[in-house]
């Protein structure tokens, strides 16, 4: 027998490193336990009894309809942590945590109560201020912020609204025009009127709506000005050109690709034919296409103030010659992951498949991306044999988007089913399986069975889906099983 080398025990120490680093990668999110439904049920049931709507007018008819108007804003909430709009992450809510705990600490005088913070799994670049002392962050600003500085003054603005009870008074406000002899008689004269009257009830109801992302224009010069207040006395660094980068915030699938589409898809050995990426029907929206000559999109904090307006109000407060703290790198790739993972459950495919591309135009070798490729492409093909295809892709005017992530939508919408098939089947015997956690190996199983298995029936699928949550019960994927299993 041959002599063992002298190498083979550090060659297999770091096969073994290797290894566990792969299974790190891939094994580092939530559980399903931490989605809103059930982490946050006993403060849901709290939050309803606390939030108990104060009596504030004599007159019946005026309390009666801003007792509606709470009830709403509590409704609006209470349903969104039931459908898990949010999640509990400990090493991203510690981090915002910290940031919160500062600013807050600092300005007991406006904050005797520390706010509580809920994770938004949207990706728009966005957090609110709910109201009752509550604010949410979301995935897609952690994903999107430089800095902590850059974190620390979405925060500050947000817990300025609170402070300032924008939501509490703009309630009050609606109770009371909703009520007035003044709207009553704006109403009647629509009633009356024999022409444009979508355009002046419209024009009646202006500003007097409750969502998570509006507040009144004229608010946020407000809220931008005691945030750097709060952020000062937290000896916090403030940059205002941040509203400026707020600019692009929405821009991200304006952002080329490094590489050709089809390219993505060589390493699977999966060849894309250039025919998928044009479009195949004739008539207008088919013209040749100037991407040049795009419409800018909005920012996020859709009714703010122009960012650039927001950047001249407030420039003479900047913090001269502070140096700001990177976010950390693992938590933005894990906000990142977790918004590539919501976007996918609610079958926001284009722009979900986009996201992981640029991860790899990033550098990132995550096994993880190359399973969520595949998900994607599985989940195509189930949406085409469900005949909504195009409702799962997601998609965007090429107005909007890049020459690249156009190409990559047509190409979803217009690869023949039997080749989506070859290329699923393709991707279930793909070389990044070999290291996968079981969690990942389950869901590949389960999507097989939906999609390009021998029996990929309604049942087959459903017994299937029960299967996985019983042998994974604590992993994310559980949200994906849950939904089949409900069908």
């Amino acid at each position: 027998m041959k002599p063992i080398p002298k190498c083979f025990p550090l060659l297999l120490l770091l096969l073994t490193v290797v290894s566990q680093v792969s299974r790190s990668q891939t094994n580092n999110l939530y559980s399903y336990q931490e989605l809103s439904h059930l982490f946050y049920q006993k403060q849901k049931d709290s939050l309803k009894k606390e939030w108990t709507c104060p009596v504030r007018y004599k007159e019946k008819a005026t309390q009666k309809k801003y007792k509606e108007i709470w009830d709403e804003r509590t409704d609006f909430f209470l349903n969104a942590i039931t459908d898990d709009d949010y999640v509990y992450d400990k090493e991203i809510s510690d981090y915002l945590g910290g940031i919160f705990n500062e600013i807050a600490k600092a300005n007991k005088t406006y904050m005797p109560v520390q706010p509580m913070l809920f994770l938004d799994r949207s990706p728009s670049v966005n957090a609110y201020a709910i109201g009752n002392n509550v604010i949410a962050i979301n995935l897609g600003l952690v994903v999107f912020a430089r800095s902590r500085e850059e974190i620390a003054l979405t925060v500050a603005h947000e817990m300025s609204h609170n402070i300032l009870e924008h939501a509490e008074t703009s309630m009050r406000k609606r109770a009371e025009w909703l009520t007035s002899d003044e709207y009553k008689q704006s109403m009647e004269d629509v009633l009356d009127s024999r022409y444009q009257r979508l355009t002046r009830l419209k024009k009646i109801f202006e500003n007097y709506s409750f969502d998570r992302s509006r507040h009144q224009r004229y608010r946020e010069s407000d809220a931008d000005s005691l945030a750097i207040i709060l952020l000062k006395n937290a000896h916090m660094g403030f940059d205002p050109a941040f509203f400026l980068r707020l600019d692009s915030a929405d821009m991200v699938y304006r952002q080329p690709l490094k590489q050709p589409v089809k390219n993505y898809f060589s390493p699977y050995n999966i060849t894309i034919d250039e025919a998928w990426l044009k479009k195949r029907s004739k008539g207008l929206s088919t013209r040749s296409y100037n991407f040049q000559e795009a419409v800018a999109l909005q920012d996020s904090m859709k009714t703010h103030p122009d960012c650039i307006e927001r950047y001249n109000n407030t420039k003479a407060a900047g913090t001269v010659d502070q140096k700001m703290t990177p976010v950390p790198a693992r938590i933005k790739e894990k906000a990142g992951k977790m918004m590539i993972w919501n976007m996918y459950c609610n079958m926001n495919l284009a722009p979900c498949l986009y996201r992981v591309l640029m991860e790899k135009d990033n550098g990132n070798t995550d096994p993880w991306y190359d399973f969520m490729l595949h998900n994607i492409m599985l989940e195509l093909f189930h949406a085409d044999r469900e005949l909504h295809r195009f409702s799962a892709i997601g998609v965007t005017q090429k107005e909007y988007i890049s020459k690249d992530y156009y190409e990559l939508q047509t190409m979803l919408e217009q690869i023949p089913r039997e080749e989506l098939e070859k290329c699923c089947q393709q991707l279930q015997k793909a070389a990044f399986w070999a290291n996968m956690p079981k969690p990942e190996q389950g869901m590949k199983n389960l999507l097989n069975v939906l999609t390009t298995g021998t029996d990929n029936t309604d049942e087959a699928g459903v017994k299937a889906a029960k299967e996985f949550v019983s042998s994974n019960d604590t992993s994310l994927y559980c949200e994906f099983a849950n939904d089949i299993k409900k069908k």
